[in-house]
């Protein structure tokens, strides 16, 4: 079963750039390492388990879908999601009708030098980006989860993940499969949408259909698919201003 988001990618097109913009926004920013994939990473981890992950590559890899996204202009890209059955959740996945791929294993290697290992079951198009992808540690997750978990602007989790998608009846499907619950009806007057909501251990993820042809969720969906929209982050200081979207690199990131 899912049991929280495990984190949030943030393709970026410059690191060392989205390290410096992500600190002046008040975040504790700590270099991940690098990928056998070309890519590497920094990590903004939170005190509910969750981490934002910033990931850039190296050079440019044109068989990689973040790619295709970071050449639209990046930011919010995929989620992921903790899952305490990898086989029982794809599984579930597939029997609601999702196209998922079978786990692979994935490593990234510490500035430190330590090597960190997982698996991972990524949905095929059209499911990724409105679907999490899974992961399983080898080592532990403590390990690939930076113990830094305060931050200046006071953020200590991911309240809501919004994804943009054009029929959020037939996306809860694969949802409401693996939590064995359906979700819950949501309106977002705000973006001019409506769908489907669905708490997930310490977050909630909304899936969103836009009510009218020009609204945000619209216009995100034309310019990147059906995809991640908007993260909201829980906030531990009353009255937590607005983050600064000049700093966040293309991210729709806001503060509850």
């Amino acid at each position: 079963m899912f049991t929280g988001i495990d984190h949030v990618a943030i393709v970026v097109s410059e690191l060392d750039s989205a390290i410096t913009s992500y600190s002046r926004a008040g975040f504790t920013v700590v270099r991940g390492g690098k990928h056998p994939i070309g890519s590497h990473n920094a990590l903004i981890a939170f005190g509910d388990g969750s981490y934002f992950e910033l990931i850039a590559f190296l050079k440019p890899n044109s068989g990689h879908p973040w790619q295709r996204a970071l050449e639209k202009g990046g930011g919010l890209v995929d989620f992921c999601m903790c899952t305490d059955d990898l086989t029982a959740d794809i599984d579930a996945m597939r029997r609601a009708g999702a196209r998922i791929g079978d786990p692979y294993s994935l490593t990234r290697d510490r500035p430190d030098g330590y090597h960190l290992s997982w698996l991972l079951a990524t949905p095929a198009p059209p499911f990724n980006g409105q679907l999490p992808f899974l992961i399983k540690d080898d080592t532990p997750r403590d390990e690939r989860v930076p113990r830094e978990r305060s931050h200046r602007n006071g953020a200590t989790g991911i309240r809501t993940l919004a994804i943009a998608v054009d029929d959020p009846g037939i996306t809860s499907r694969c949802y409401a499969r693996v939590l064995r619950r359906p979700g819950v009806p949501v309106e977002r007057a705000d973006l001019e949408g409506a769908g489907v909501s669905f708490k997930i251990g310490p977050n909630e993820v909304q899936l969103l259909a836009s009510k009218t042809q020009d609204g945000p969720l619209a216009e995100w969906i034309r310019a990147h698919g059906q995809s991640v929209f908007e993260v909201v982050l829980a906030n531990a200081a009353a009255g937590a201003t607005a983050l600064d979207p000049a700093l966040l690199q293309g991210a729709r990131i806001r503060s509850a």
